[in-house]
């Protein structure tokens, strides 16, 4: 009898603290919540450590202004960069690239081929002014068209994917559509990552092969006084293999192209030979040389295709009328023929 008792007395005593502690939960939740507040208050432990929220002897904006710098903290995992929350060039590297580079890098490309398209129609295709004799001379062997071909066949699917890179999210992106942009884009980057290397070889066998015929003379100094006979029909300079204007288009081509080999393998391999700096201004100067070069070599695709009779065949079988040879590589027909070319208004060279 005297266990029952205890054992019902426990019971209510059990029953009554869990009674009291449903009371005052309710009441513990709403202590923490301000009344007519929108935020509520977290209760906090305040016997817990303080959060640092600033370095040691340093002012919060001293912090800050160090980080704005591109100062660097300390981070355990292997990227060490990751430490720079800020990298203030970045911002100047945008500005630059989406504002002065696409701007004037529109404005050459579009006044290239508005000038090109304005010869073509006061001028014409420069036709070859004396009498064809149907005979050829070999202008290019079959190693020298084979370099030249693979050097321009990378460049030009080069200069596309490098364009949509700069241009094409504002204008092929909205006609073409989000995913076909996008495997487009894709498959222009590997593109254009392997055939750079091959267009460094081609310039590099370019360099080889023809350097000797590009060492200037006095000769280019008289074809561009009378600017290669180009505005005046039957004036043809005398000239070497390569003229005036040719020798122009190689330098361009050996040096450009060579610092667009140098840029290029930089960014090809981030951080491998230059860092992140340095990595912005390549690719700034990367995408500046190579609109250059694009406009240089659209005036040379121009004028060796159908802007000038008779000049893309020493690029297509190597076999060039003599006629043609005659009048824009005078003096290199003698050094090859032995013939002695009457030099005068009507012998010369316009370029290539």
């Amino acid at each position: 009898m005297e266990g029952h008792r205890m054992k019902s007395a426990l019971a209510a005593l059990l029953l009554g603290i869990g009674f009291a502690g449903g009371l005052t939960l309710p009441a513990a939740a709403q202590s923490s919540v301000r009344v007519g507040g929108p935020v509520a208050e977290q209760q906090i432990d305040r016997d817990a450590p303080p959060v640092p929220t600033q370095i040691p002897g340093q002012s919060r904006a001293d912090t800050w202004h160090g980080i704005r710098l591109g100062e660097q903290g300390t981070v355990s995992i292997p990227n060490k960069q990751a430490g720079v929350l800020i990298q203030s060039e970045g911002e100047a590297w945008r500005a630059v690239r989406n504002g002065p580079l696409s701007q004037y890098g529109s404005w050459v490309l579009g006044g290239i081929l508005a000038l090109l398209a304005l010869f073509l129609l006061v001028r014409g295709r420069i036709r070859i002014d004396g009498q064809k004799t149907g005979r050829t001379i070999q202008r290019f062997n079959a190693f020298e068209r084979g370099v030249h071909w693979m050097t321009a066949g990378s460049f030009v699917v080069l200069a596309i994917s490098g364009l949509n890179v700069l241009y094409g999210r504002h204008t092929l992106l909205p006609l073409i559509g989000p995913e076909p942009f996008a495997a487009l884009t894709h498959y222009g980057k590997l593109a254009h990552n392997f055939l750079g290397f091959a267009f460094i070889l081609g310039v590099a066998l370019i360099f080889v092969m023809w350097v000797g015929h590009n060492i200037p003379s006095r000769h280019d100094l008289t074809w561009f006084l009378k600017a290669g006979g180009l505005f005046s029909k039957g004036v043809h300079p005398p000239a070497h293999k390569f003229n005036g204007g040719q020798k122009v288009i190689f330098w361009a081509t050996v040096v450009g192209g060579a610092a667009l080999g140098f840029t290029g393998v930089q960014l090809v391999f981030p951080f491998s030979f230059a860092t992140l700096e340095e990595l912005q201004l390549y690719q700034l100067a990367h995408a500046a040389i190579a609109v250059v070069m694009i406009a240089i070599i659209l005036a040379h695709i121009y004028i060796g295709s159908v802007g000038m009779e008779g000049a893309f065949a020493a690029m297509g079988d190597g076999q060039v009328e003599l006629q043609w040879a005659r009048e824009h590589h005078s003096l290199w027909v003698e050094e090859v023929t032995g013939e002695k070319v009457r030099h005068g208004h009507h012998r010369g060279t316009p370029a290539e």
